[in-house]
């Protein structure tokens, strides 16, 4: 015969409250596992362009994204990468449209010559697949105007990549001139590049097209320009500047037979210029911005850091700033939230919000989207053909 004995009520009452307690932790635990989104699908399309290897180096560190499949007509250069990055063979398709019936991406990813852009995201359009491609957006405004109709049509979203934007310091120099810490916005200097393609020994699939104008658009004027005229729309909250004046040179024929390898490009804005430096000729790597207002100036200096001087201060302050978090951080995590739904870009009139669903709308300013990077396009084709004749382009605002 088994005898239970009574537990002291002060014994039970904790006991059965600790319990409760143990019981309900598990539950929520539970329903947080249960509720959590499965990693976004994407998809590479292309790996001609040196790009690609960033994002297959930092896909390890996203557990978020799913890489499902990667589409290149050549072989070769899929068993280049495979080898680096320990790929699957299952990844491999030799066709866009193959691999995306297959593998059902959420997203594809682009990394194909610039020129080669428009028909990959023409192509994902058809299956209701959104892109996001390397900078920058495509060749010409024509290019550009029938992407934006493409987009509308399927409703999808298009964007585009800039290293820059997920610097710490272009966003600090942007709150800045917002904010009107340094006063309104008189001149800005942008200067971006490297020591050109082949001296810095980019892959020679990567180089073929880069010095290609019918591939690339243009040389550095477009490879590096379009860094400027990105981070300048942004800054004027997607504002058209006035005229655009170029100059190319080509100081190294001999290597860039093609291409011009160092531009200079001038915007005006009724209270603002912009002189955007982009060149395959620097001593070094650069990616900085100069600001200058009526009252003070911000500076960036690579990713993280910033020289500033504001109205009544007595010196020049130089800070590092913190990583970028949230949908700021890097590609894909921006990435992510646009599909799905949690961050609408700037201008994008493509987006709806699932049924009560929370999202934030990038009004100030948004670098990938598509809105902003039709400017930018407007501004390297004026660029490209001021350059041409010798005069300033005249620009207007975009219809819809």
């Amino acid at each position: 015969m088994t005898c239970f004995l009574p537990l002291p009520r002060t014994f039970c009452v904790p006991f059965l409250r600790h319990g409760l307690l143990l019981a309900l932790a598990f539950v929520v635990s539970c329903a947080c596992v249960a509720q959590q989104a499965p990693p976004l699908r994407v998809a590479v399309v292309g790996l001609e362009h040196g790009h690609v290897e960033g994002f297959l180096a930092a896909l390890p560190q996203h557990s978020d994204v799913q890489l499902v499949g990667i589409a290149d007509s050549d072989p070769a250069l899929f068993a280049k990468y495979q080898k680096r990055f320990s790929l699957a063979d299952t990844l491999f398709y030799r066709s866009e449209a193959s691999m995306i019936e297959r593998t059902h991406p959420q997203a594809v990813l682009v990394y194909t010559s610039i020129a080669e852009h428009r028909p990959a995201i023409e192509i994902a359009a058809q299956y209701g697949v959104s892109v996001m491609v390397e900078k920058p957006l495509t060749i010409s405004v024509d290019d550009a105007l029938a992407i934006r109709r493409t987009a509308q049509h399927y409703k999808i979203h298009v964007l585009v990549n800039y290293e820059t934007t997920w610097y710490a310091s272009n966003k600090a120099a942007f709150s800045e001139a917002w904010e009107g810490q340094i006063g309104e916005v008189r001149r800005v200097e942008i200067h971006d590049g490297h020591q050109g393609p082949k001296e810095i020994g980019v892959p020679p699939e990567f180089f073929n097209w880069l010095t290609e104008p019918a591939k690339n658009g243009a040389g550095a004027l477009y490879d590096f320009g379009c860094y400027g005229a990105d981070l300048m729309t942004t800054l004027m909250r997607g504002e058209t500047p006035l005229t655009v004046t170029a100059v190319l040179n080509h100081d190294k024929p001999q290597i860039y037979r093609n291409v011009d390898d160092d531009a200079t490009i001038v915007l005006t804005y009724p209270h603002t210029q912009a002189v955007i430096m982009a060149s395959w000729n620097w001593p070094f790597g650069r990616k900085d911005m100069e600001v200058y207002g009526a009252t003070g100036y911000a500076i960036t200096v690579g990713p993280d850091k910033l020289r500033r001087r504001h109205e009544h201060d007595t010196a020049e302050e130089s800070v590092t700033l913190p990583p970028e978090q949230g949908f700021g951080r890097d590609s894909l995590t921006y990435l992510k939230a646009v599909i799905a739904n949690e961050l609408v870009p700037y201008g994008d009139s493509t987006s709806g919000a699932a049924n009560g669903a929370s999202i934030v709308k990038n009004l100030k300013g948004d670098q990938s989207s598509l809105d902003t990077n039709l400017i930018v396009m407007q501004i390297l084709d004026a660029a490209r053909e001021s350059a041409r004749t010798g005069k300033s382009v005249n620009l207007t605002k975009l219809g819809n």
